[in-house]
């Protein structure tokens, strides 16, 4: 059992580098980033990035993002109506639509009234994203937290309604690929069966010993693929959130076709939409680029805000390392390059997301526009194979009867 925490400290991540210039990564408990950064120092340590860790929090899932969006929207037009902070969280509470979420805000309402700071609530009620939480922090410290939620309600609802796009547009294709393989799978296991004993001794060409011996796998060996494929789903989910595992699927995904193109599309349009939002809010660049890296939401764009970060502390620009990672497009690193060079950087950035955004919804719509006739081609050349496999080695019987 781990150790409590101490009231008052939080557990921080940090990056730094020793006198020989090696990096040194490591996690310290301390009351604020001051102190680690003076821990740091007084170590002979330069640091590179100090972030304060997710705390997880037990028996909370995650908050539904749709719900999050309407409470971020409703407690944004409450501040901005001149409604104290605490509240605007008690009539948040009192919503009736989601009584996890409004539990949640009851929760965070009774610690902001004993003095807590928003996002330190947030944190200890648990089900909020750590993005949500840094982007509020940073709202709170600078002074625009009104601007801060209204820019999450609506990133989360346009989200929602995205994913809400494509899951409708997935309902026939799915049903369409249940009702395919299970008319294959009935014709596996109830009528190529009953050829066995017709073919008896012949010469069989490869496609019908093909169809033969997939035929026998399903009705002979179907327990051991069921177990299969449980014990393969459920090693993947232990092993799924691996640093080396989730660079090495990440790595994958961006070598599909049109499936790379539209993950690392969406990772820099949330990149570059949160970057260009805290620095037009006047969040200092490293602070703003720690905060947007969590956006992300892929591991190898991380890596190469993290590589940018310092480099951008070493006092060089943004545009040069993020073109060395090669995860952002040349048009997307000049339009950066110009944005630093005529000081209108987060208008840019902004612009850039929206860019992406769009080009997002065009790979989407493609995506799903060709995967119908895709399935269908493919279902219809099983069922091909099948026909063919069975009646060819009957017309060869029958010629040489004849």
């Amino acid at each position: 059992m781990p150790p409590a925490r101490v009231v008052g400290m939080a557990v921080f991540t940090y990056q730094a580098r020793d006198d020989g210039g090696k990096r040194v990564d490591g996690r310290q408990e301390a009351t604020n980033r001051a102190a680690i950064v003076s821990e740091l120092q007084s170590r002979g340590l330069t640091p590179i990035a100090v972030r304060e860790a997710a705390v997880a929090t037990r028996g909370r899932r995650r908050l539904s993002d749709r719900r999050l969006a309407g409470a971020y929207g409703q407690l944004a037009d409450l501040l901005n109506a001149g409604v104290p902070l605490l509240r605007s969280l008690g009539l948040v509470a009192r919503g009736k639509s989601d009584p996890r979420l409004a539990a949640a805000m009851a929760g965070i309402a009774e610690r902001v009234s004993e003095g807590e700071r928003l996002a330190d609530s947030m944190r200890s009620i648990g089900g909020f994203p750590e993005i949500h939480i840094a982007m509020v922090q940073a709202g709170e410290r600078g002074g625009f937290l009104e601007e801060v939620l209204s820019e999450l309600s609506t990133f989360l609802e346009h989200q929602a309604e995205r994913r809400a796009t494509v899951l409708g547009n997935m309902i026939y294709p799915v049903i369409l690929l249940l009702v395919g393989v299970g008319v294959i799978v009935a014709a596996l296991v109830l009528f190529v069966p009953k050829f066995q004993d017709f073919f008896g001794e012949m010469e069989l060409p490869l496609a019908t010993r093909m169809l033969l011996g997939m035929s026998d796998l399903v009705t002979g060996w179907w327990p051991l693929a069921v177990v299969g494929l449980v014990a393969g789903v459920v090693g993947w989910i232990l092993v799924r959130d691996r640093p080396g595992v989730r660079h090495h699927a990440a790595r994958l995904q961006l070598r599909l076709p049109l499936v790379g193109d539209l993950v690392r599309t969406m990772a820099v349009a949330r990149f570059t939409r949160m970057l260009g939002t805290l620095l037009a809010n006047g969040i200092p660049l490293l602070a703003s680029m720690r905060i947007s890296r969590e956006a992300a939401g892929n591991p190898l764009l991380a890596d190469a805000i993290d590589a940018a970060a310092e480099a951008v502390g070493g006092g060089e620009s943004l545009a040069r390392p993020l073109e060395q990672s090669g995860l952002f497009g040349e048009e997307v690193v000049e339009m950066i390059s110009v944005g630093e060079s005529a000081n209108n950087l987060p208008v840019v950035l902004v612009g850039i997301a929206r860019n992406a955004e769009r080009r997002t919804d065009r790979i989407l719509g493609t995506m799903l526009k060709l995967m119908e006739p895709a399935m269908l081609l493919v279902l219809a050349g099983a069922v091909m194979f099948i026909f063919l496999a069975l009646v060819v080695p009957m017309m060869s019987l029958s010629s040489q009867i004849d």
